[in-house]
């Protein structure tokens, strides 16, 4: 695989953004990147179905989400949880712009990921209450969501842990169509794009930087996406991050290219993101976006969110994804009523009720065996750090 001067192999600017000043106020985000007027817009060739499809996503992830903050304020979940509400239409309008067997990898805020991805509602809840129906039999949690068959590498703890594992997956892709000529698997290596999404916290983590930096120098296919909800915790963006206005720089640091993109309605995600994709997938070359979107709760169950006001907060409330995209629905394509809304919620919602009634109805991992397994190999056969093994020795190390 050869390297390649990431300045002549920059992409032309298809959409305009208008300006690097980006203001919170009742309209949404101002000034943020949205597509050039007059120019055509991927997401009018979206059919009804399609869109009604992701509506239903949206609203599902929402719903459980509710069924969430619910059953933790109940103690039926322990440890953190990060709610995705307010955020859906990022997770499911940039998961609709790559094809099923494109990796992604998040971080702990991971619920809405799993959901777009293809994770059933039963797995998911199941994952939360600790049960061994769920997706890691119980043994990650709310922020450990993995799923393999759908290409979910996985939420992380640690801050910036996932953005190297985005450079890996696009890496191993990347091998096996350059060198290997074969997919791991022995079928067919294809041109591949892994996304890794990261909060606007990770973007002062070296691990980062170094990662992409390195994505720069060998043309590695990796799109990381800042889920940047303008705070890190409980700590505004522009306290903590130089050019908080204009992220987009830390990428041309780095000769990759950068976008920012209003991530409240996902019509506008889908028309920038889309063409974004389709190039980092035919140039082989990483991107960086900066994708404004906004919770509505706090980072966590446990945050009194005294950091910010509540009318900043209904402000943002006024351009919400779901609401958008269904009076787009209702108005520009007329394809779905009021009714045909209320149907959609009422499904939602019984689904998550029935997520939590599997979840409560489903065992818990007995200790043996699964304290002993989906561990990394031992450093020797039948060595184990704390287990006295019926063949072999404890662990001399330790």
């Amino acid at each position: 695989m050869q390297n390649a001067n990431p300045a002549s192999s920059t992409p032309p600017d298809l959409y305009s953004i208008t300006s690097s000043k980006v203001h919170l106020g009742p309209e949404g985000f101002t000034g943020a990147g949205r597509r050039a007027a007059g120019t055509q817009r991927p997401s009018a060739a979206v059919s009804n179905a399609t869109l009604l499809r992701w509506l239903k996503e949206m609203i599902s992830i929402r719903e459980f989400e509710n069924r969430c903050a619910q059953a933790y304020q109940q103690a039926k979940i322990g440890g953190f949880c990060h709610l995705y509400i307010g955020q859906e239409a990022l997770a499911v309008g940039t998961i609709n712009c790559v094809e099923k067997d494109d990796p992604i990898v998040t971080a702990y805020r991971d619920h809405g990921h799993a959901l777009a991805r293809g994770m059933s509602m039963r797995a998911c809840m199941a994952e939360m209450f600790g049960k061994i129906t769920g997706c890691a039999k119980g043994k990650g949690g709310s922020m450990h969501m993995f799923d393999k068959p759908n290409w979910n590498f996985g939420g992380h703890g640690i801050v910036g842990a996932q953005t190297p594992l985005g450079a890996g997956l696009a890496f191993a892709a990347k091998y096996e169509v350059e060198v290997m000529k074969r997919a791991v698997d022995g079928g067919p290596a294809k041109r591949k794009v892994s996304l890794c999404y990261l909060g606007d916290g990770a973007l002062n983590q070296g691990a980062l930087h170094e990662a992409m930096n390195l994505s720069g120098l060998m043309n590695i296919p990796v799109i990381y996406i800042v889920e940047n909800n303008r705070y890190s915790m409980g700590t505004a963006i522009e306290r903590g991050t130089t050019m908080a206005h204009d992220l987009t720089a830390k990428a041309r640091a780095y000769g990759i290219e950068g976008l920012q993109i209003d991530g409240m309605d996902i019509l506008n995600i889908y028309d920038l993101f889309k063409p974004l994709v389709d190039r980092c997938r035919e140039t082989s070359r990483p991107a960086f976006v900066d994708l404004l979107t906004y919770r509505y709760q706090g980072h966590s169950m446990s945050d009194p969110q005294k950091y910010r006001k509540k009318d900043e907060v209904d402000a943002v409330k006024t351009t919400d994804s779901i609401e958008l995209l269904a009076r787009h629905l209702m108005g520009e394509r007329k394809c779905m009523s009021e009714a045909d809304y209320d149907a959609i919620v009422a499904e939602a919602k019984a689904a998550a009720i029935d997520a939590v009634e599997f979840a409560e109805s489903s065992a818990t991992p007995e200790v043996e065996p699964e304290l002993w397994s989906d561990v990394y190999s031992n450093p020797q056969p039948g060595l184990s750090p704390q287990r006295e093994y019926p063949t072999g020795a404890k662990n001399p190390l330790l």
